[in-house]
């Protein structure tokens, strides 16, 4: 299916651009209330009363419920992506006001995240509808690169201000300082909404998902990112554990972050010049050999240095590869489509982040073996890389 455009002329001057502001901090929001109790797990157990892998599911619920709300929300985002916007952007406040009804309850932090997961299924499906209805098709892949990077942004602030805020407040004052933030995007959003105009989609898709049985394109890519988001998460998993037992503890944590930052950079700038030259799939080739390349060069040299320099290009083309497989989705779908084919990619890609943390998991205690199994998961994305279409249609 080619990528037909909506068909009037999106909205015009600083109101797209401060939707996509707004849109972007509510999804580096959802990411920050996901990842609340993890950087201060053994913290929070004090605080509330339970065990640390209690509170571990509390993170776990996230991409649980994502598994199962992704295809529901995408339709949603296909069919009415105001009110589905809206609807996001409510939850995602209420999620994180209701952990301040009692902040030293489990119950409460349980029922907030809850919502809060909810919430973000229905909010990262709409990344590239809204940036095909609110822009132009020269912005196009902008648009969706600042949505996708700001998932990432989202990752680094919530791993790295929990422990600062603990330290200086308690439990308490990071569930405040993280209900302000998530009041701030859903008000920024909602009032966005309001004033910025969004081109209406020509033709609303009516055949529900059965179409997507005839889409080898969007299964390869949805395989490329169940690889590609794996090894991400299996890395910021067991990073620190495996530099430990290679000799270098404590450099876990600021491999980590180097990753993610050159990931950011990545993915806010790649995507552009590659959609332009039509040159996604062989950056989605190189991105996989290179994946597969750097843990392979992990095993032998792994002095914290090395590895820093090493994992910064990983995570410069490596993250990117996530806006550039969602703008090539919906050049393809179209955009009445889009909010589907998102969410099946970013479906995919949850999947992916679980399974090779469990693949990953009985290694860790073989730190070069750990890497070199990541080195080999990344092997069948070089191959569905390499099976992708030569020829790209232009969105």
């Amino acid at each position: 299916m080619s990528g037909a455009a909506a068909q009037a002329a999106p909205s015009a001057g600083w109101t797209r651009w401060g939707l996509l502001g707004a849109f972007a901090l509510l999804v580096a929001t959802t990411q920050v209330l996901w990842l609340t109790f993890a950087p201060v797990t053994v913290e929070s157990a004090r605080a509330l009363g339970v065990s640390e892998g209690l509170v571990g599911d509390l993170a776990v619920v996230n991409p649980l419920l994502f598994v199962v709300l992704a295809l529901p929300a995408g339709r949603f985002v296909d069919r009415s992506l105001h009110p589905t916007l809206t609807a996001g952007a409510l939850l995602t406040a209420a999620g994180a006001l209701v952990r301040l009804v009692d902040p030293g309850s489990y119950g409460w932090q349980l029922a907030g995240q809850l919502l809060a997961s909810v919430a973000q299924p229905l909010v990262l499906t709409a990344t590239t509808t809204l940036a095909a209805r609110a822009f132009g098709a020269h912005q196009r892949t902008t648009a969706i690169s600042v949505g996708s990077a700001a998932q990432f942004v989202g990752v680094l602030v919530g791993a790295l201000g929990g422990a600062p805020l603990v330290a200086a407040g308690g439990l308490p004052l990071l569930l405040r300082a993280h209900a302000g933030l998530a009041v701030v995007a859903a008000l920024a959003v909602l009032g966005m909404l309001r004033v910025a105009t969004l081109a209406p989609v020509g033709a609303r898709d009516s055949h529900g998902l059965a179409w997507l049985r005839h889409e080898p394109l969007l299964w390869r890519l949805a395989g490329l990112l169940l690889v590609g988001v794996g090894v991400f998460n299996a890395l910021a998993t067991w990073l620190d554990p495996v530099m430990a037992g290679l000799g270098h503890p404590g450099s876990g944590g600021p491999l980590i972050a180097v990753t993610t930052v050159a990931g950011v950079l990545g993915a806010a700038l790649l995507p552009g010049p590659v959609a332009a030259r039509r040159r996604r799939r062989a950056f989605l080739v190189g991105a996989t050999a290179c994946t597969a390349t750097v843990f392979a060069l992990l095993v032998v040299a792994n002095a914290p240095v090395v590895a820093g320099v090493l994992l910064a290009v990983l995570g410069f083309v490596l993250l990117a590869g996530l806006p550039v497989a969602l703008e090539w989705s919906e050049a393809h779908v179209g955009v009445a489509r889009s909010g589907t084919a998102t969410a099946v990619l970013l479906l995919a890609g949850n999947l992916g982040g679980v399974l090779l943390v469990l693949l990953v998991q009985p290694f860790v205690g073989v730190p070069r073996v750990a890497l070199a199994v990541i080195a080999l998961a990344a092997l069948p994305g070089a191959a569905l890389a390499l099976s992708l279409p030569r020829r790209e249609e232009a969105a």
